[in-house]
């Protein structure tokens, strides 16, 4: 009778606990992978650690990457910044391309991590690539300059990096770095919003309700608004419940309307709390309700929105 999955999960378990009790480096960090998701083992990630930790210090590049992971997860061990630095460091020093991107995001700033930004940035790390074109696009750790950020960015949004696509796009649409040309900028934003990002699919939305470097579409423009809104992005929200508030480009809807100024204001979203106490005030969508209005008006008049500090008399 053949053997299921997990009876041979359990030979491969055990044949690995044998030669990594016998100090084979390849073995220990094989058994730690077991403990970490249980296979052939009861799922263990203190056990886990422990043989990244035993394979590690023999040198073994990818244990050390991943003790790196646990100490800055706090997976199996006590989260600490300053492990996960230090075994990150052994692994990016033996050339470990996400070990030299962790290092970076770890350093966060500063020439450290524009260093294992531009190690890892020249082995095709994306999230690298894209990191060092944000710093050359901020001046952090770098002299500021457009062009290499567009360099670096290009080079993730070529791999696939959505928000590589995004910056991108911005550049192009703005003539940072590269000559202003909105057809590029569109492509590159509809190439990140095909990927889920939603700042571009609002952008997108934008740009395709106004008509700025597409024909005005406003069914696209109800598809993309839409798209970023249900992922949360605030700014959607708002922008569509306006939409559906006027009936511009879709069929008004005051329920609706209210439903996405709703989502937005809990997000904090000034624009779309003045709009909801609009809707409060004069009864659209909503029961006329002074109290909640009045609600709404104030946190919008909290984060320095004009209208509504009028609103409440400040």
């Amino acid at each position: 009778m053949a053997l299921s999955l997990r009876d041979k999960e359990i030979q491969a378990a055990e044949r690995s606990r044998k030669s990594a009790e016998q100090g084979d480096a390849a073995a220990q960090l094989n058994l730690g992978r077991c403990y970490a998701k249980g296979e052939g083992v009861e799922k263990d990630p203190d056990k886990a650690a422990y043989w990244f930790m035993k394979a590690a210090e023999q040198g073994d590049v990818t244990a050390q990457k991943t003790l790196g992971v646990c100490y800055f997860d706090g997976n199996g061990v006590e989260k600490d910044n300053d492990k996960s630095i230090y075994w990150f460091r052994k692994a990016a020093e033996q050339g470990n391309a996400f070990a030299q991107y962790s290092l970076g995001v770890l350093y966060k700033s500063g020439e450290e991590a524009v260093y294992w930004y531009r190690k890892a940035a020249e082995q095709g790390n994306a999230p690298s690539q894209k990191n060092l074109g944000w710093c050359y696009a901020n001046g952090e750790g770098v002299e500021k300059d457009q062009n290499k950020a567009v360099y670096w960015y290009r080079k993730a949004a070529e791999q696939g990096n959505a928000l590589a696509q995004l910056y991108l796009g911005r550049c192009y649409a703005k003539g940072e770095g590269v000559e202003k040309d909105l057809d590029k900028a569109v492509c590159w934003f509809t190439n990140a919003a095909e990927k889920g990002n939603a700042e571009a699919q609002y952008i997108l939305g934008v740009r395709y309700a106004r008509g700025e470097g597409v024909e005005k579409d406003q069914d696209k423009a109800a598809y993309w608004l839409t798209k970023a809104a249900e992922r949360g992005y605030a700014k959607a929200q708002n922008y569509l419940g306006v939409r559906y508030a006027g009936g511009e480009g879709v069929e008004k809807d005051q329920d609706k309307a209210v439903y996405w100024f709703t989502k937005a204001a809990k997000k904090g979203n000034a624009e779309a709390q003045l709009n909801l106490g609009r809707c409060y005030e004069k009864g659209e969508g909503v029961g006329t309700d002074q109290k909640k209005a009045v609600y709404w008006y104030k946190k919008a008049a909290e984060k320095g929105n004009a209208e509504a500090q009028k609103k409440i008399g400040r």
